[in-house]
């Protein structure tokens, strides 16, 4: 089982997914990775994202799968069962910490402000997505916490986009990024799935 950290060290940008037809998961999957992205967060957003996580899991052993939107117990249960490597959260509950921990599954828990993280680096977590990142307070917010907050990585999800991505990776304290850009909802459901490769191969390069 891989930590928090190993995984948000895989590549500069972590795709998070909406997607509406789990048979465009693993065709989505092999354009990510064969552009060079070894992560993908699937949201649970849709009813077809446990099914795709599942069909991932079976079908593309070399990405490593987090569930996203995860905001209760049963989700994070879900999660896991479906086969996600790791959980992410918008914010961060004490059950969701704690079926997470039960189950064995890394959470990159979401914060959005100072108390928040520092709650959870009291809780033993010592990285965080924050979001929304632009809404929350953007680059100038992150770079400011570089001193004050030293042992927190921050993954940085919301409003992001492949001109703003460099931005945000060259901040001390942001080993990677998320974004919907790499893979937007409709392409998927298009099944541009060159159009995603190539812009993996291009986020993969940041």
């Amino acid at each position: 089982m891989s930590t928090i950290h190993e995984i948000l060290a895989l590549g500069p940008v972590m795709p998070v997914i909406v997607i509406d037809d789990s048979r465009q998961a693993v065709p989505l999957a092999e354009a990510l990775l064969h552009g060079g992205l070894k992560t993908i967060e699937i949201t649970l957003r849709t009813p077809a994202a446990l099914d795709s996580i599942r069909a991932v899991a079976a079908a593309c052993p070399d990405i490593t799968i987090g569930a996203g939107t995860v905001i209760n117990a049963d989700l994070a249960s879900a999660a896991r069962n479906a086969g996600a490597a790791f959980a992410v959260s918008p914010g961060t509950t004490p059950a969701v910490i704690e079926v997470c921990r039960m189950a064995g599954l890394p959470l990159l828990p979401g914060a959005s402000s100072v108390s928040e993280m520092m709650a959870l680096q009291e809780a033993g977590f010592d990285a965080v997505k924050f979001f929304p990142a632009n809404a929350a307070g953007g680059t100038g917010f992150i770079k400011s916490l570089i001193s004050p907050l030293p042992g927190i990585s921050v993954c940085p999800t919301g409003g992001i986009t492949a001109a703003t991505a460099p931005d945000w990776l060259a901040l001390a304290n942001v080993p990677c990024v998320g974004g919907s850009w790499v893979a937007p909802q409709a392409d998927i459901a298009g099944g541009e799935f060159d159009a995603i490769a190539a812009r993996a191969k291009t986020a993969a390069a940041l």
